[in-house]
């Protein structure tokens, strides 16, 4: 596509990020010119896109007075960083995915007439993407219902599901491996984001102890676990001589998911993404102090779609989870099942559904951005 770059900009963690950087990746493909805004945070999950990286101050605003003098402060920078940036690369549309350092540059291509859009990952508007919605031109979700939207706003609303990583792209359609036809073993995923989850590390150990023992023997676990936590989950292991491999961070996660017959884990969007376009069921188990608790909400959508089972914090005593996984392992019908409702709730070419809105949004620029001298 001729004409400016189609400007990316992101929060620095993975949920913002892996949209952003599956996204940027089609639009290379097609030819497109790339420019991905984000913080220090998120510069790493830029490579291998294709497109330009660009650091913009942000900083969240909170931690008192001072705090937020401080984050505002910031994000004035970075709008000034972002101003001189895109009045040089002249943009023929921006894309916003969340999170605080989305702000400065997004409101400087609005500013500028910019043809502007935000993608929301979670089933619940994230605050940096309530305040650019009135002000966009379109909404693209993840989810068909999204919490959060002025009623005048949800006329912009389309689901393009979240883009995923390329690996996990690529095995949309595994099989599932049903417990009942893999010689006796079950593989158990654990995972808790990108860091891992101490909520995670002291339960599932505990359920999975409480086993049956005929059970408990087929489980191999493949479980992430904090640095910290580490020692003591794989002594956990180790004490009921389980199978188990206790890594802080997967690089092959998407593999990991494919070879699971049950995955336990938090309920991030980009989690609920790659699950589902893989199709492997899971009991979801929401971050308690997700904002607005948004994790809760993706949860729940998905076990109404068939696909999960949700177990709040709250819910997660070691006799209840150790019996919603003896429960789920001895019926690897009811896994199946849940396995095609993934697929079907799934939208495997979310990032080319995306790249399609976004290239024709940069087509309707009819000129080049009205930057102030």
């Amino acid at each position: 596509m001729s004409g400016g770059p189609i400007v990316l900009a992101a929060g620095g963690t993975g949920g913002h990020m892996f949209p952003a950087a599956a996204l940027a990746r089609e639009l290379d493909r097609r030819g497109n010119s790339v420019a991905l805004l984000t913080d220090g945070r998120g510069a790493g999950f830029g490579d291998g896109t294709g497109a330009a990286i660009h650091r913009i101050a942000a900083r969240h605003l909170g931690g008192g007075i001072g705090g937020t003098a401080r984050g505002v402060a910031t994000l004035c920078y970075g709008w000034l960083q972002a101003r001189r940036l895109l009045a040089r690369i002249g943009p023929a549309a921006a894309v916003g995915f969340g999170g605080y350092p989305t702000l400065p540059t997004m409101f400087a291509a609005l500013r500028a007439g910019t043809p502007s859009m935000i993608h929301e990952q979670n089933a619940v508007l994230g605050r940096a993407n309530a305040a650019l919605a009135p002000r966009v031109s379109a909404i693209a979700t993840s989810f068909a219902e999204v919490g959060g939207l002025r009623v005048e706003d949800l006329a912009k609303l389309v689901r393009t599901g979240n883009p995923v990583r390329d690996a996990a792209a690529a095995l949309a359609g595994a099989p599932y491996p049903d417990p009942s036809t893999i010689g006796g073993r079950i593989e158990l995923l654990v995972i808790g984001g990108s860091q891992g989850a101490r909520i995670l590390s002291d339960a599932v150990p505990q359920a999975v102890a409480a086993l049956d023992g005929s059970l408990r023997q087929r489980l191999h676990i493949v479980q992430q676990a904090r640095p910290e936590d580490l020692d003591r989950v794989v002594a956990a292991y180790r004490r009921i001589a389980l199978s188990a491999e206790i890594r802080s961070f997967f690089g092959d996660l998407p593999e990991r998911m494919a070879r699971a017959a049950l995955v336990i884990s938090r309920a991030g969007a980009s989690t609920i993404a790659e699950l589902s376009v893989i199709g492997r069921p899971a009991i979801l188990i929401p971050y308690a102090h997700a904002a607005a608790g948004h994790q809760e909400r993706n949860a729940r959508e998905i076990e109404r779609c068939g696909g999960a089972w949700t177990m709040p914090e709250a819910e997660l005593a070691t006799d209840a989870l150790a019996a919603r996984i003896d429960s789920l392992l001895r019926s690897p019908g009811v896994l199946a099942d849940a396995s095609a409702a993934m697929r079907r709730w799934a939208v495997p070419d979310a990032a080319a559904r995306l790249a399609d809105r976004v290239e024709a949004l940069a087509r309707a620029n009819g000129g080049a951005p009205r930057w102030a001298a």
